[in-house]
């Protein structure tokens, strides 16, 4: 799935299906992928040029990639689609409060102690083999877009941004997740753990581990027998305490008693202790994965207190 965050980001997009013929090609790829640039301009009665100019402005706004493959009379340039779903924020998300914003991507952990039924994955091929702890460590790794154990757990370091006179007021960590059940099962719950610099934040109970349809952007050569989404949630850790979702308060723990300041460093782990209640599993699903094709998403707000005493003195 293609996810465009605003209008403006959508420009490209909206160009380059303005016009009708690039419909067509577009009506047509999807039809039939092995469609190539010769093949098209035969059947749309253009010339080699005119479909190049076609094609290439289809391919700068991301809708579809050119792919080289041997013919009978030499290398054929076929036109793949590369989404099969679009999606577009049509009203822009106002933020009043000042922030800093950090997407990391679920291979580049710091830490990490796992049991099987585990596996990790970039967006083009399984690492090493399932169930195989040993491949967490492979660099191919920091390409990962979906990672997942039995239990144990899986730390990050998150940036921290804030400078002398700065407070940090809430943090907003942002994922999408799910258990880890050997295949799927959509009634598989598991208690999902979190903690920064050690500090408990609570729990999460994870429904299950889906499986009955594809993730939006979950790549089409992932088998359809694992895993293909989680679902979004937003973990909240303010002055009133810790939250799933805003609404869920999952413990008392402040963002006070995390003692962040500005020149802390930030430890975030998800645990599934082999001892929980409902030990089942976790699924990480990053970019190219699952639903929402998003890294793990962390917003810093904070108070700037000098500026607000220059402010005031104005």
């Amino acid at each position: 799935m293609l996810y465009i965050k605003s209008l403006n980001e959508a420009e490209d997009v909206f160009k380059s299906l303005s016009a009708p013929m690039r419909l067509k090609i577009m009506e047509m790829i999807y039809e039939d992928k092995e469609w190539s640039m010769n093949d098209l301009a035969e059947a749309l009665d253009l010339t080699n040029s005119a479909i190049s100019m076609h094609v290439s402005k289809l391919e700068q706004a991301g809708l579809v990639t050119i792919q080289t493959k041997a013919g009978k009379r030499g290398n054929l340039k076929i036109v793949k689609p590369n989404h099969s779903r679009m999606m577009i924020d049509l009203a822009p998300i106002k933020e009043t409060r000042t922030f800093y914003q950090d997407d990391i991507r679920v291979g580049h952990y710091s830490n990490y102690q796992i049991t099987p039924t585990c596996g990790i994955a970039t967006p083009t091929k399984i690492i090493g083999t399932f169930d195989d702890p040993r491949f967490f460590n492979f660099s191919e790794r920091f390409d990962a877009g979906i990672l997942w154990f039995g239990s144990g757990f899986i730390e990050y370091n998150l940036p921290n941004h804030l400078k002398a006179g700065q407070t940090l007021d809430e943090l907003q960590i942002s994922f999408e997740l799910s258990s880890e059940y050997p295949g799927f099962n959509n009634d598989y719950p598991s208690d999902i753990y979190f903690s920064i610099n050690g500090i408990s934040l609570g729990l999460y109970v994870s429904p299950g581990d889906y499986g009955e349809r594809k993730g939006f952007v979950t790549p089409n050569w992932w088998p359809d027998t694992l895993n293909q989404y989680g679902l979004l949630k937003t973990l909240i850790i303010n002055k009133e305490g810790t939250f799933i979702d805003g609404s869920d308060k999952i413990s008392d723990t402040t963002i006070t008693e995390l003692e962040i300041n500005y020149i802390s460093s930030i430890s975030f782990r998800f645990e599934v202790p082999k001892d929980a209640a409902n030990c089942g599993g976790f699924t990480l699903f990053g970019e190219n994965f699952g639903d929402y094709n998003q890294a793990i998403r962390v917003k810093a707000f904070y108070t700037d207190h000098i500026c607000e005493k220059t402010a005031k003195e104005q």
